[in-house]
């Protein structure tokens, strides 16, 4: 097995042609030679044409695996717990899951035992994030109204009592907030969120 010569790919994630360049192999036989290799569990995959070094993701940093998961499907952007716990908004603690929003479709998949989980919200809510070093994120106001939807549709588990309300800002909160349908507003009020603290 030529783990040195993928060793030698100095990427977090990488492609067929990149295979063929470390091997010195064609793209077709590349394709093939990937296949085999997260067979034997040298490489994953992540998805069509996108590959990790499993001693690589075994070293990933968190923000190594939000990029990851940015990739897993796209556009997405890392919210919900994730998030709130990436901005310490929360003392709610996930082990092994890293949480996105998308537009597209809710799926999950697990890769080396991470959950990767991509929870789908409607076209007009796809808005309030940052592009953090390479990945994007929630704001953490926009990482919990995305919690705080979900819940009022009963398609998430949040737990008020976690979240330190005093990190968000209430005036971005009110103003996003607006956008949203109204039993996530009324479950924002009743908590006093939208209050001028």
């Amino acid at each position: 097995m030529r783990t040195r010569e993928l060793a030698s790919i100095n990427q977090l994630y990488f492609g067929y042609e990149d295979i063929a360049r470390a091997l010195k192999i064609s793209p077709a036989s590349a394709r093939v030679s990937a296949s085999r290799y997260v067979r034997l569990g040298l490489l994953m995959r992540l998805k069509r044409n996108t590959y990790v070094l499993r001693e690589r993701w075994q070293a990933a940093s968190r923000e190594e695996r939000f990029v990851l998961a940015n990739l897993g499907q796209s556009p997405s952007y890392i919210s919900l717990m994730s998030a709130l716990d990436y901005h310490e908004i929360t003392t709610q603690l996930q082990r092994g899951l890293i949480e996105s929003v998308a537009i597209k479709r809710t799926k999950e998949f697990s890769l080396n035992g991470s959950i990767f989980r991509y929870i789908k919200i409607i076209r007009t809510l796809y808005f309030g994030f940052i592009r953090q070093q390479e990945f994007f994120i929630a704001t953490p106001e926009k990482a919990f109204l995305d919690a705080v939807y979900l819940m009022s549709f009963g398609r998430y588990a949040l737990d008020l009592a976690a979240i330190d309300p005093g990190k968000l800002n209430r005036k971005e909160l009110r103003q996003m907030s607006r956008n949203y349908p109204p039993q996530t507003r009324k479950i924002l009020n009743k908590h006093g969120y939208l209050g001028t603290a």
